[in-house]
């Protein structure tokens, strides 16, 4: 395991994760929460978050940009266009809106040109699946080749057996295990 990684699981077991009673995206209960955006958006943490997550996308060949779904993808995204760029690697970033725009260029995917390039989908947790699912459907019909899905924190539930199915490959830097909660 590398140094980053730890720390990383250690910002998160200390700050991001909640004992409680909440409801999921699914719907479904869970008695703990794994708010990611915590620490995504901390500047201890951020820089973290994208050496973990450039170690995990590392061996995937080609990669132009890396994105999602706002909200959750977006501090994601950043760090790994900020670490690549400290590494002298070259990713650029996007934000997959939820709806297209109703104004201006009515644009669903924001950022540099995706058309024709190969990208990953990131999520800073995977709950069902849908979202990075979503963010897939706006970036095909962009002209967007998807090489991967890659996920920060895994909650070891649908997402992966929804993405593989969905003919993706499914990366994830953190388990439940590593965080103490399986």
């Amino acid at each position: 395991m590398t140094d980053a990684r730890q720390k990383l699981i250690d910002f998160i077991s200390a700050e991001a994760v909640f004992h409680g009673d909440f409801t999921l995206t699914s719907g479904k209960k869970a008695s703990y929460y794994v708010d990611l955006r915590r620490v995504s958006l901390d500047s201890r943490v951020a820089p973290l978050i994208g050496e973990v997550m450039l170690d995990l996308i590392a061996d995937i060949p080609d990669v132009s940009a890396v994105g999602g779904l706002t909200m959750g993808a977006d501090p994601v995204a950043a760090a790994v266009l900020h670490q690549g760029a400290a590494r002298g690697l070259r990713y650029d970033a996007f934000v997959v809106r939820k709806e297209p725009k109703d104004h201006g260029r009515g644009r669903q995917v924001e950022g540099p040109d995706v058309a024709g390039k190969r990208v990953i989908v990131l999520e800073d947790t995977s709950t069902t699946g849908g979202s990075p699912l979503k963010a897939i459907e706006a970036l095909t019909k962009a002209g967007a080749e998807i090489a991967a899905v890659a996920v920060v924190v895994d909650r070891d539930t649908d997402a992966r057996r929804v993405i593989e199915d969905a003919g993706y490959r499914y990366l994830y830097a953190i388990g439940l295990d590593d965080l103490g909660l399986k």
